[in-house]
């Protein structure tokens, strides 16, 4: 089962069957919102817009844990992650699409681990992407006709601001590629949690860095976005269509060897609040 999480215009697409919406409860709350559970290209997904119906979650209230978790309790094993990102270098154009390999965490107030509150556990972080995945995605954007990079680090802020052009420049300096406010908590849940997870970042603008383009507007990003809707559906499809192609990877394992409380201090309320993450 493949989960697909991005913005609730991505369940209006062409072939999307025997479409059926479940309520999921988590020991972490409420999913952003409902899961949409369905047929495409052959495949069985789940869909799950992570800002809520109409937009409704700033990136600081999205329930990250709370949507991974549904994910994986209806069988999800492989996440493709839709998103919006503003441009940090010259060549990399509004409209073009990127599949990151790395993150920077420039977070302040997001909880992105399921560990604590009575267990310790420490899973590697260094290749936060599913490669195979992220592969399969870079192929379905090909396929779809679409202008994509692949590789490329997204710094991840706060938010809901757009940066101040000192941040920018700063963020520029240390060479990374694009910015956005989303992912990567929900890659580092995702690893936590066994999953493949990879994210295909649509340019919406340039940030303020760019001498051209020295103010974000929400108006500018809307407009791109709106034009990039169809493109992204396409390249969903085509990289369902490729899902066979999927090579091997060793993130269903990431968090085997990661809890190192004592057995026997874990309490069963613990165990029960894990036992969907880590079995």
């Amino acid at each position: 089962m493949i989960g697909i999480i991005g913005g609730s215009g991505l369940y209006d697409i062409e072939g999307f069957t025997d479409r059926e919406e479940r309520q999921v409860d988590t020991p972490f709350g409420e999913p952003s919102a409902p899961l949409v559970i369905g047929r495409l290209e052959g495949q069985e997904v789940v869909f799950l817009a992570r800002h809520g119906r109409g937009h409704r979650l700033t990136p600081t209230e999205i329930n990250f844990r709370a949507n991974i978790h549904a994910l994986k309790s209806v069988g999800v094993k492989r996440i493709f992650s839709v998103s919006a990102v503003g441009s940090m270098k010259e060549e990399l154009v509004p409209g073009h699409m990127v599949v990151v390999d790395q993150f920077f965490d420039q977070t302040r107030k997001r909880i992105s681990t399921f560990f604590g509150d009575g267990i310790v556990g420490h899973v590697a972080l260094a290749h936060p992407i599913c490669a195979a995945t992220a592969k399969t995605f870079g192929d379905g954007a090909d396929d779809a006709g679409a202008t994509v990079h692949r590789g490329g680090t997204y710094i991840c802020i706060e938010g809901p601001q757009f940066s101040t052009l000192a941040e920018s420049k700063i963020y520029r300096s240390w060479g990374v590629d694009v910015i956005g406010m989303t992912n990567v908590t929900e890659a580092k849940l995702a690893r936590e949690a066994g999953l493949c997870y990879a994210t295909m970042a649509m340019v919406t603008d340039y940030d303020c860095w760019h001498p051209e383009h020295d103010a974000v507007t929400t108006e500018a990003v809307i407009a791109v976005l709106l034009k990039n809707v169809e493109m992204s559906k396409s390249i969903v499809k085509k990289a369902l269509a490729r899902v066979g192609e999927i090579g091997a990877c060793d993130c269903a394992n990431a968090a085997k060897n990661a809890v190192i409380t004592a057995p026997d201090s874990i309490s069963a309320e613990a165990r029960a609040r894990l036992s969907v993450i880590l079995g």
